[in-house]
């Protein structure tokens, strides 16, 4: 219609289009014809107030002001080079350290000679297929080659450990929390205008408490066993962690056991690279006497450890709006934690110090009676327990 349309009549045509669609037609209609939003309602007003143009007073095609990029040929070439996403690593780049606001883009083409307005510039970025965008969190790092392979390898070893009835869990730490009377987000039901008062601010003091909460997720029985330490995040403390989850729940569930499955993130204080890890699972089993098999998630994988959604969602979702005082608190709102599915969840406090930096010695690490599986030895591993006397000799790991 727009070729058979005048000035006039095509406002008032996109109006009614605008009309019949409702809320937001006139958003949509503007972007469909190009006209301004501005233009579109003063053709509401002409159809309301049945104006009609006196003969002869109606514009004739290229006719009214001329839009900026047309008087200034340079402006649009000059605006994309400002936004080029390909060119903001540039050093030279004058907005390179600068919020790309409207009104810093309209400084920086001011001094380049282009005298244009905050309102023209946006218009010019979105005729260039521009928009405001947030950051998309998507990215995970480079992917491993052998990642699908590893989860299908874990998938497997996980199977068979559930066919012979064999404990399997899935361990983590959760994230570090200041204890205190700090905001908590999230909301939960109070008496109106009745809110929690918590402090103002929350910046970071090494001196602040903080828990630091281990969870030993048990897959068969979606039970959860969660160590609240008050120290640092170490692999001691990770293998403590899993000794009381053991003591407290799995002796008793598990009274047959004849081997331990563990999946763990590829880092942290769980890391496949940990030395002190190893040789603190060493000590686990023979403690218990089992054989301890453990499972690393391919690097940047973490999200899909079971723990992660199966019980730290849930505990993050109970304890939302409430302000973490005091370890106490931490430790009962996790063992409050349930869902529809059944889960349950015990919890405890440690207070044990644990030493941060600690080295472990070639000496020490081929003390350990690690056997690298035959897929991807540095991920997957069982250490079996010794005896004091007779220590078989270890295999030399990737």
């Amino acid at each position: 219609m727009a070729s058979v349309l005048n000035e006039q009549s095509r406002r008032r045509f996109v109006a009614l289009e605008a009309q019949a669609l409702g809320h937001g037609g006139v958003s949509v209609m503007a972007q469909i014809s190009g006209l301004a939003r501005s233009t579109i309602y003063r053709g509401f007003s002409d159809i309301a107030d049945k104006v009609s143009a006196p003969p002869g007073r109606i514009r004739q095609a290229g006719g009214g002001r001329k839009s900026k990029v047309v008087e200034d040929p340079t402006l649009a070439s000059d605006l994309e080079r400002l936004v080029e996403p390909v060119t903001r690593g540039d050093p030279m780049q004058p907005l390179l350290w600068t919020s790309s606001s409207l009104r810093n883009l309209a400084k920086e083409l001011a001094k380049k000679g282009h005298a244009v307005g905050p309102d023209v510039i946006g218009g010019l970025l979105r005729g260039m297929g521009y928009s405001l965008q947030a950051n998309s969190k998507t990215r995970e790092g480079g992917q491993h080659i052998d990642r699908d392979a590893q989860f299908n390898y874990i998938d497997e070893r996980a199977k068979a450990f559930l066919r012979s009835h064999q404990p399997i869990n899935s361990v983590d730490t959760k994230k570090k929390e200041l204890v205190g009377n700090f905001k908590n987000n999230g909301r939960e039901w109070r008496p109106k205008a009745t809110p929690d008062l918590v402090n103002v601010h929350d910046f970071i003091d090494p001196e602040l408490a903080r828990a630091v909460p281990y969870g030993v997720y048990d897959i068969t029985n979606n039970l959860g066993w969660v160590s609240v330490g008050t120290d640092h995040d170490t692999a001691c403390f990770a293998v403590n962690a899993i000794r009381r989850w053991w003591q407290s729940m799995g002796r008793k569930r598990y009274s047959k056991a004849k081997r331990l499955m563990i999946s763990a993130d590829g880092g942290g204080s769980n890391g496949y690279r940990v030395r002190l890890w190893k040789v603190e699972l060493q000590k686990l089993a023979d403690e218990l006497a089992l054989p301890i098999t453990v499972c690393h998630l391919p690097p940047g994988t973490s999200k899909w450890n079971k723990i992660e959604h199966r019980l730290f969602s849930f505990i993050t979702i109970n304890w939302r709006g409430k302000p973490l005082r005091s370890y106490r608190t931490i430790v009962q709102l996790i063992a409050a934690t349930t869902t529809d599915a059944g889960l349950k969840v015990r919890a405890e406090l440690d207070q044990r110090k644990y030493r941060k930096g600690v080295k472990v010695s070639d000496a020490q690490f081929a003390t350990v009676n690690i056997a690298p599986h035959a897929f991807h030895g540095d991920w997957n591993y069982t250490i079996a327990p010794t005896s004091r006397t007779d220590k078989p000799p270890r295999k030399k790991t990737n």
